[in-house]
């Protein structure tokens, strides 16, 4: 089967609504779209590659998934509503019953996040997927990184270290745990962001590890420092059973979280299932609160790409 016929029988749905806004989906040379009226735009982008973002063992069901919510969760830390997305897909070969995986787990989060498949591509090579994602934003509510303010509340949303300790429980052949089951398919509130947009400070989502991407909010909104209250830090009871030599680590530098983390700016209560853990101060560095009430700098790290 050629690649026409394979995104004909596993990418084009004629019997499923085309979304908002498409004026011609998968099958030309490129989409029609109609953007909202008076609305912002928010591309993100991003590429997964097996044996390196996902296991190479990885079922397609879950690869479908998870390389969606990758996407998802930038759009959401924007507080942008999802509307489209491209994808291009590249196989070792014409794996049918492995893309009717990969298709039924793509589409299954893409209905659930209203988001429609407008085009893409499938070609033959090293397993890789990559994802173009598109939404929608009225114009000066976007969140970003940049909004932080010393004197904020910092909360997440979601729980960090599932994503380290997921990997750790894969590659140990545990499958079943709940933080395996993250790591496979990264669930967060699909409402989040909307509920942040004109309330957050700054937004950013966790893929690279806690520290790292808190120091991205803290580098943008103009070199900003934070303390972290370690005894915060939502858990899920796999992380709790672990000594704290061994959870800190991993929900401050693990990466693979898909938590949103964003600064409050008032008193008023977080949003359900959020949680506050800590603040931001004047200056760096970012200070790590312990349980028994010591302090101490916390040490770089996180997810590197090169």
């Amino acid at each position: 089967m050629d690649e026409f016929a394979l995104i004909e029988r596993y990418f084009r749905r004629p019997d499923h609504p085309p979304g908002d806004g498409v004026v011609l989906g998968p099958g030309d040379d490129a989409a029609l779209l109609l953007p909202p009226a008076g609305d912002e735009l928010v591309m993100t982008l991003d590429t997964s590659l097996g044996g390196h973002h996902f296991p190479d063992d990885l079922p397609a069901a879950d690869v479908g998934h998870r390389c969606l919510a990758v996407n998802l969760s930038d759009l959401y830390a924007m507080g942008a509503r999802p509307l489209w997305f491209l994808l291009s897909v590249t196989l070792p070969q014409a794996d049918e019953a492995w893309l009717a995986g990969f298709a039924q787990g793509l589409f299954d989060l893409a209905d659930r996040a209203g988001i429609a498949l407008v085009g893409g591509d499938v070609t033959r090579g090293p397993l890789s997927v990559s994802i173009q994602a598109t939404g929608a934003v009225t114009p000066g509510r976007a969140l970003r990184r940049s909004g932080a303010r010393a004197g904020q509340r910092l909360a997440i949303g979601g729980v960090p270290g599932q994503g380290g300790l997921g990997l750790r429980h894969w590659q140990a052949g545990e499958r079943a745990s709940v933080s395996a089951r993250h790591l496979a398919r990264p669930a967060f509130p699909l409402d989040l962001g909307a509920a942040l947009v004109g309330r957050a400070g700054a937004a950013i989502d966790v893929s690279d590890g806690l520290l790292q991407d808190l120091g991205h909010i803290l580098k943008a909104s103009g070199g900003l420092g934070a303390e972290l209250d370690l005894a915060t830090l939502p858990v899920n009871e796999e992380l709790a059973a672990l000594d704290e030599a061994d959870r800190y680590p991993l929900q401050l530098t693990g990466g693979d979280d898909y938590c949103l983390l964003f600064t409050w700016p008032d008193a008023r209560p977080l949003p359900p299932g959020t949680s506050d853990i800590g603040m931001i101060t004047e200056k760096g560095p970012i200070l790590l609160r312990y349980p028994d009430g010591r302090t101490e700098p916390a040490r770089p790290g996180g997810w590197r790409h090169f």
